[in-house]
């Protein structure tokens, strides 16, 4: 399924800048960067909840706040883009 995950880390102290990258290399991990906070992640259930689960750890609940939008398995009508830095397919296979 895709789920599309969007975070706003609170950048204002060192710690936070720190959360901030680890937020985002996380999510590198699963999927890739659409816009500067917001990841698309093809995931099973049982990745979104290990996801989840590593995200919620790394994110102070006080200060930041993390959003998932489950899209599903027929998310291919259901995202639409306009602009530059079109993303890339990412259940496509990859031709080099």
């Amino acid at each position: 399924m895709l789920v599309l995950i969007t975070y706003d880390v609170a950048t204002s102290s060192k710690n936070g800048t720190r959360r901030l990258r680890k937020v985002a290399k996380k999510c590198q991990d699963y999927g890739q960067r659409v816009q500067n906070s917001v990841f698309e992640c093809v995931v099973d259930a049982t990745e979104l909840t290990k996801l989840k689960k590593e995200l919620v750890d790394l994110i102070d609940e006080e200060l930041d706040s993390l959003r998932i939008y489950r899209l599903g398995n027929n998310y291919q009508n259901k995202v639409e883009h306009v602009g530059v830095k079109e993303s890339f397919d990412v259940e496509a296979p990859l031709i080099f």
